[in-house]
């Protein structure tokens, strides 16, 4: 996303864009890979409902909020575009807002990376991460990527 500073998150954050639905997927790579045709979109709001319920300390990952719509749904996956943006889109909305948080930094992408995509990047999540007693490590030499070292023993069961 560009220019994130000139958007209005909290709209994009409230506007479902006609979900949640499904989608049916024929792409046999797409179905081995997945484990299935049945393809679930949540709406950005329900991504915001989620994060929220990480508290202090604790971590989710994407994948982790993605497998939890597919059991509620009943689908066989939640796409993987959408809910980075959405995920993205909730962290902003957040920022955007003076009251009423939602603690996206809580929220890692796969391994425990951290999300350059939220507001302030990867150096303002770990910060925040830091305040909640999690160590930051650094991989790679180009390029850099943050991990938060042992996220699996942090995790929420959603």
């Amino acid at each position: 996303m560009a220019n994130e500073e000139k958007k209005d998150f909290n709209a994009m954050l409230n506007d479902s864009k006609d979900m949640p639905k499904f989608q049916t997927i024929t792409d046999e790579k797409s179905i081995e890979k997945y484990g299935g045709n049945r393809m679930y979109f949540a709406p950005p709001l329900d991504y915001d409902k989620v994060m929220r319920l990480v508290p202090f300390g604790k971590l989710l990952t994407v994948g982790t909020i993605r497998e939890y719509f597919s059991k509620q749904s009943g689908a066989d996956f939640t796409e993987p575009i959408t809910a980075g943006i959405f995920v993205s889109i909730v962290a902003w909305a957040s920022y955007q807002r003076a009251e009423d948080k939602t603690p996206y930094w809580r929220t890692l992408k796969a391994n425990g990376e951290l999300n350059e995509k939220y507001p302030g990047g990867a150096e303002a999540q770990k910060e925040l991460l830091e305040k909640e007693g999690h160590t930051i490590i650094q991989k790679g030499r180009k390029n850099l990527k943050y991990y938060v070292k042992d996220y699996e023993k942090a995790l929420v069961v959603l």
